[in-house]
């Protein structure tokens, strides 16, 4: 069921938007070589408990439920798509790593996600970056009211094709509100199906995921990282928005 959400609940979500963002900044700030990953997830759980809000990810289900989600934000890296456990790897220059946050204020989940690259990036690797964002914003500007579902998948995937990026179609967006994974689902391809119309009030994650190959994926040992089936190379972005009147709000930002 899609629930459409009051001004003020919005206002709470932003709220969790904006903690979720400062994580984002505060990862991208101290992303360099030779830091664990184990340390970007720990300064990430103490910004968000010293904001008053709760992890969403911490001991979220996951396929077996023996293994819930073990940290406080995802990070994965090159060919791992989504769903990267922080531990003791460290990075290394020519890197790319994609940062999945979420948190939860009075109940109202934040969700969203930046990739980045270590050093400077090759051609094909800043454009893969670059266009996934651009996707990403694409499928924001799609998301106002009388459009359908179907608006938002077609503008994300038109920017992957025309540069033949492969776009993921196992894990898509979703509804966002008091569960962080709510209707409607948000693909990132054409389904030929136009889906809900959007109302003013509807609140989605908007979060393509390209590779610099195919489509097709498999999850790790661990039982949550999603790798790209051929090795190729991964970006991921997200920002939590709620649609008005007025056009879409991102609500997964700093200030």
């Amino acid at each position: 069921m899609v629930t459409r959400k009051s001004r003020a609940e919005i206002e709470r979500m932003r709220q969790a938007g904006r903690v979720t963002a400062e994580v984002l900044d505060m990862i991208e700030a101290a992303i360099r070589p030779g830091v664990s990953t184990a340390d970007l997830d720990a300064m990430a759980e103490a910004h968000i408990l010293s904001s008053g809000a709760t992890p969403s990810f911490k001991g979220y289900p996951g396929i077996n439920p023996r293994r819930p989600f073990p940290s406080s934000v995802c990070i994965s890296i090159d060919d791992e798509i989504v769903h990267g456990i922080p531990g003791h790897r460290t990075l290394r220059t020519g890197q790319i790593v994609s940062v999945d946050a979420g948190a939860i204020v009075d109940g109202w989940h934040g969700d969203a996600a930046r990739t980045f690259y270590v050093g400077d990036a090759p051609a094909p690797v800043a454009e893969l970056i670059d266009l996934t964002r651009a996707a990403m914003m694409a499928g924001i500007a799609a998301a106002v009211p009388g459009n359908h579902i179907e608006d938002i998948s077609a503008a994300v995937e038109t920017v992957a094709a025309r540069a033949g990026l492969g776009v993921i179609r196992q894990f898509v967006g979703h509804g966002i509100g008091t569960a962080m994974h709510e209707d409607p689902q948000v693909p990132n391809y054409r389904t030929g199906r136009m889906g809900r119309k959007l109302e003013a009030g509807i609140c989605l994650a908007i979060e393509p995921m390209f590779t610099l190959g195919g489509h097709a994926t498999r999850i790790e040992d661990d039982d949550w990282t999603v790798v790209t089936a051929d090795g190729s190379m991964a970006a991921h972005f997200e920002h939590s928005i709620a649609i008005t009147e007025a056009g879409p709000q991102i609500l997964t930002v700093a200030s």
